[in-house]
């Protein structure tokens, strides 16, 4: 499958496109995910292996960053300001930290996936590890065992 060149705002706007709606990086047609927040092996569209991928902590770091501290600081404020009983946090401020900062985790991670795969990201000097940590894989895969 021939792949388009992308650059600049195109790529930009590719990333955003794919990553947030949770669809393959190469075709834009399967879905990224399998679950919640685990990747699919391969895209059903297209079959992208996605052994590439490895966002690690980066959803959650960019959740608590992008969303809980704007959130904190608004709940300190409302704690100052006002000085709402107990009660007011446990219906307003701990729902909206909860809810704001679990939603986005799985847009954050497809977005970190789709920059994963359009940019070529990977560790320098680890192309060979990666080869046989994946030839591993596959092979225990083959035989029925889950390494």
């Amino acid at each position: 499958m021939s792949e388009p060149v992308l650059e600049g705002r195109a790529k930009f706007d590719w990333i955003v496109h794919c990553g947030w709606k949770g669809l393959c990086p190469r075709c834009g047609q399967g879905k990224m995910f399998r679950r919640w927040l685990k990747l699919a092996d391969t895209c059903p569209s297209c079959g992208l292996d996605y052994k590439f991928a490895a966002p690690d902590d980066g959803p959650a770091f960019f959740s608590l960053c992008i969303i809980a501290f704007p959130l904190i600081f608004f709940v300190v404020w409302l704690q100052v300001a006002y000085d709402p009983p107990f009660w007011v946090h446990l219906l307003t401020s701990f729902p909206l930290l909860a809810f704001g900062c679990i939603f986005p985790l799985q847009p954050i991670k497809g977005w970190l996936v789709a920059s994963q795969y359009v940019n070529k990201a990977q560790e320098a000097g680890t192309e060979s590890l990666w080869a046989q940590l994946h030839d591993r894989a596959t092979e225990s895969r083959r035989d029925g065992r889950d390494d």
